[in-house]
């Protein structure tokens, strides 16, 4: 066999496995799963009419507020997952599997590759179910057409490669799986202090520049643009380059690391 053919082959014996864990100890990924949920109806229904009339200068409008902060709800849905790699790759260093692998004639990249798509696949259906809980609850986007919708897809994707790659590297460096869980943890605080929940604009002076300059802030209005029509300015080469150059970094980190750990 050829070596592209003996990496497709053997990476999609490794995405198998992956899914096949997921599907095996769900556990998980429902738990980080339900962060972005129980944020979503926490700001929906206990915060809603107030942080919806603080944006909108006093006029309380719950389905207002429910379309502002799903964008970035979604992207913090990528974040949470996104743990769930990092974890899943430190047990698989920490349990002697990968020293198996690395005895058997598989191609070396196949293992990295199969958390890496798996890992895409969980945080799109992930998306999905969290975007149908915001639907339940009456989240609308009307205005937004199909190359729209596409590109939403396309941004959600990308983010989620960009973030799974660096979510590998956190793994493989951690000596245990708790270790990788505190390693990630910042997937789920920054969009926290991103625009998920609030603008920019109404943030003091001294904290704007952490919301703004971070990864998550250009995607969420990106994201908030092509669904509810928002400005995006700006925003969509910035949440292509951080997409991109966390993609690179995280894969050069992580195959670096992987090919070099005596374990």
């Amino acid at each position: 066999m050829s070596t592209l053919s003996l990496a497709v082959r053997d990476s999609s014996t490794m995405l198998r496995r992956n899914l096949l864990h997921a599907r095996r100890y769900p556990s998980l990924t429902l738990n980080l799963l339900l962060t972005p949920i129980m944020m979503l109806l926490l700001f929906v229904y206990i915060f809603g009419d107030v942080m919806s009339a603080g944006i909108g200068g006093g006029n309380a409008d719950r389905s207002a507020y429910i379309a502002y902060i799903v964008p970035g709800l979604l992207l913090m849905t990528i974040g949470s997952t996104a743990i769930g790699t990092a974890v899943s790759v430190s047990n698989d260093m920490t349990e002697g599997i990968i020293a198996r692998f690395r005895t058997m004639a598989i191609h070396r990249g196949s293992v990295l590759v199969g958390h890496v798509v798996g890992s895409v696949l969980q945080c799109v259906m992930s998306v999905l179910l969290v975007g149908a809980v915001a639907v339940a609850i009456g989240f609308r986007s009307t205005d937004a057409t199909a190359l729209e919708w596409l590109a939403a897809f396309g941004l959600l994707v990308l983010f989620a490669t960009a973030l799974t790659w660096i979510a590998v590297g956190m793994g493989l460096i951690s000596p245990n799986a708790e270790a990788a869980s505190n390693n990630a943890l910042p997937m789920i605080l920054l969009p926290l202090l991103s625009s998920a929940f609030i603008p920019v604009d109404t943030m003091p002076g001294w904290f704007r520049p952490i919301a703004e300059y971070q990864p998550f802030t250009p995607a969420i209005e990106t994201l908030r643009g092509l669904l509810l029509g928002t400005e995006i300015g700006h925003n969509g080469w910035l949440t292509l380059a951080w997409s991109l150059g966390l993609t690179v970094l995280g894969y050069l980190w992580s195959t670096s690391k992987f090919n070099h750990d005596p374990k």
